[in-house]
This record gives C-alpha cells, structure tokens and sequence, in this order.
C-alpha cells in the first residue's frame, strides 16, 4: 500500500499484519479518486477540504486526502490493531496537525461528533460483513454534518445486496474486482 499522489506520492503506508482488517486495495483508491476529481457529478476539490473517515482502518484514504491537500481528517476507528498503525502512519508523515483520531465506534458518532463538524467528504467502509449502513447514513443526516455539496463515497463488497437509505442519493456505482464503491449525497 502506498500514497498515489500529492506531496506524498510513493510513500508506504503500514498495513496491519492480521487478517481481521481488509486494506483498501490501491486499484480501488485510485479509481476513487479519478472518480471525485475528473467527474462533474462526483467532483471534489480537496484543497482545503474537511474529511471524515469512518472505518479508518490504516488510515489509507485519509492520508491519501492529506497528500493531495485536504485540511482536515476525522479518522474514526476502533479495532486496536488498526489504530496502532493509524497511529504510526499518522506520525511518520508528520500530519498530526492535519488529524484527529477517535478511537470510537463509528455507530456512536452523535455521541462525540456534532452538528458543528461539517466535512466536505466523507468515506464509509465497513467490513464487508456490516450490514448497518443505513444505520449510520441516518446518524449523518441528524448530525447535519454534510454541506450543500458534501459528497458522500461508501465501499462494499459487489455481493452486498442491501437497500441503500433513500436519505442517500447514488450518483453513481462502480464495481472493481470484489468492490462496489457507490458515489453520492445525503439529502
């Protein structure tokens, strides 16, 4: 795993040794990110942007988000594992100013997030397993943490047969490999 682009393109992100944390794969954050920044529905200027990245992981999205000049990222993760390494990723790149990490299931946003933490982008990726989704999109819209051009990007697994929210707009789908990335808003 390695940043794509940006200030810190080519650098190694360290990924947790176990096999209970699925990395997001570089095929997939790279169409992403061609994605939000060469599409005019799912357009994102990251230049200064606010993100939020639940299920953080690694902390391979948010860093990417950073190196291509974001301001800000919420990572939100809970898995020991994964936070050590979020951890260390975070001071190897010396972005400790550029981040905040709560160690917090994502599921208990309201109780540590408010309607003040607004985010220009924000990134879903659960295991694949979780099939509360709608669940969350919820507690993003009672937040009201999205601004009028907010997008929002969930991955899951192509197999993933769950109904969307209808509080979640899809401006478009993408399947890669095993992914389904879906691209759009909470309205």
């Amino acid at each position: 795993m390695r940043i794509i682009s940006g200030f810190l393109k080519g650098k190694k992100i360290l990924q947790p040794l176990d096999n209970n944390t699925r990395p997001l794969r570089d095929l997939v954050k790279e169409t992403i990110f061609n994605i939000i920044q060469h599409s005019k529905e799912n357009e994102v200027n990251l230049n200064g942007a606010r993100i939020l990245d639940l299920f953080s992981g690694s902390g391979s999205f948010g860093l990417e988000c950073l190196s291509r000049g974001a301001k800000k990222v919420f990572f939100v993760e809970n898995y020991n594992n994964s936070l050590n390494i979020l951890s260390k990723n975070i001071k190897k790149f010396n972005l400790e100013n550029k981040t905040k990490i709560f160690n917090k299931s994502v599921f208990d946003i309201d109780k540590f997030l408010t309607s003040d933490d607004k985010f220009d982008l924000i990134f879903i990726d659960p295991p694949f397993r979780n099939d509360q989704i709608n669940e969350l999109i919820d507690k993003i819209e009672d937040l009201k943490m999205t601004l009028e051009n907010t997008k929002v990007i969930i991955h899951r697994n192509k197999k993933t047969t769950e109904k969307i929210n209808k509080k979640f707009v899809v401006l478009r789908e993408k399947i890669l490999g095993l992914s389904k990335i879906y691209f759009g808003k909470i309205i």
